[in-house]
């Protein structure tokens, strides 16, 4: 079991993605779902049978997503583009709803299709997109 605290980031691969919430204390989490949007489910629920890789953050932080949880009855939508669980995590966490993952997804699949259409070599498209999520990663990081 990952040791963390009570407002502490977890997360757990999702295929290609890491799906992200926020650990509330008493084997719970907050997260995002695209059928349940935001909700607090078990932890047990949450891993989803994968490992749990946990994000600790400063004092204020988790305090501030733990106020955040508490008014999450009746929580938002899910939607990838605007609200998604990383959305839900940084708004909790910092007040300002952000997705450095689907960021970097889009960046590099723009760039990957730019390198495709200037070189028409699928390897060269992999490398661009490759390099520009890696890059957006280390940005945002």
């Amino acid at each position: 079991m990952s040791s963390y605290l009570p407002g502490d980031i977890v997360s757990r691969r999702k295929g290609f993605v890491m799906h992200k919430g926020i650990a509330l204390g008493d084997g719970r989490v907050l997260h995002n779902t695209p059928f349940r949007g935001e909700h607090i489910s078990t932890e047990h629920e949450f891993r989803n049978g994968q490992r749990l890789h946990v994000t600790s953050q400063d004092r204020a932080r988790r305090e501030r997503a733990l106020r955040h949880a508490q008014c999450v009855s009746q929580g938002r939508g899910y939607s990838l583009l605007t609200n998604n669980c990383e959305h839900t995590v940084s708004r909790a966490s910092t007040g300002h709803a952000q997705s450095p993952q689907l960021l970097g997804w889009v960046a590099g699949l723009a760039v990957g299709a730019v390198a495709f259409a200037v070189t028409r070599h699928p390897a060269a498209a992999a490398a661009g997109f490759a390099a520009v999520r890696g890059w957006v990663n280390r940005k945002r990081s």
